[in-house]
């Protein structure tokens, strides 16, 4: 059997195995998740209208439900299917699982949608996981309020108002580092300058979907205006097999 025969099958083995488990973890977070709600609305008595609970859901949806399907499709050539089931359990995806893949991939300098870089990915969410839960243990669970004491109430309200814009600066530097698309880039800075200073002021009421727009027409107008003489595929190493997807 030569070794690309064998790479091949394991790979197929990682497919089935994390398709199948993840398929799995994910249904028994979705009952935990649904488990308590479900307590009070039917078994505490309440007096919690099934109607009322819809149309909580119904407003809900209307502002994230774009995000459910955006994300999925933004995410998926970055991190690869095996660590989208971890992504999606963990959380916090964009601030901190997304960052860690990418990083792991440009340091060992492979390209997102390989095999190898889903499979940078699935060490990097893991060693991402493992470092957010002691930091939690030590800095919540142990320190927790003397930490939180010690520190000025001018730093704290300070880390408030400018770690989001910080954390999020430093993906956005990040991506456009690892990708090594100027054009795509520039592209996306551009429609998301209309879209915010534009078309949210003009119509206040679409700033609801101003996500799925620049997204969406970021990435039509990346692929219009792509450099069509950049015709090559990314570069594989020796005995590296194409990702495949998963497998059910």
């Amino acid at each position: 059997m030569s070794k690309t025969t064998e790479i091949h099958d394991a790979l197929g083995a990682f497919d089935k195995t994390t398709s199948r488990w993840g398929r799995i973890t994910m249904i028994i977070g979705l009952f935990f998740s649904l488990a308590a709600p479900v307590y009070l609305v039917f078994f505490a008595g309440l007096d919690i209208e099934l109607a009322g609970v819809f149309g909580a859901f119904a407003a809900l949806a209307a502002v994230f439900g774009v995000i459910w399907i955006v994300e999925p499709l933004t995410y998926y050539p970055i991190l690869g299917a095996s660590s989208m089931y971890q992504a999606f359990m963990i959380g916090n995806i964009s601030n901190k699982l997304l960052p860690a893949a990418m990083i792991a991939q440009a340091t060992i300098g492979v390209k997102p949608g390989t095999r190898k870089g889903e499979l940078a990915s699935v060490a990097a969410i893991c060693g991402a996981a493992a470092v957010h839960l002691t930091s939690l243990f030590i800095f919540v669970g142990v320190l927790g309020s003397w930490l939180v004491s010690v520190i000025p109430a001018d730093i704290v309200n300070t880390v408030q108002v400018y770690i989001l814009p910080t954390v999020m600066g430093a993906v956005l530097i990040q991506a456009i580092v690892s990708q090594k698309s100027p054009r795509a880039a520039v592209i996306a800075l551009v429609v998301s300058l209309i879209v915010v200073f534009v078309l949210t002021p003009l119509s206040p009421k679409m700033a609801l979907f101003s996500t799925a727009i620049a997204v969406i027409s970021s990435a039509v107008l990346a692929w219009v205006l792509r450099d069509r003489k950049a015709t090559e595929l990314p570069e594989e190493a020796e005995g590296e097999v194409p990702p495949e997807g998963p497998v059910y």
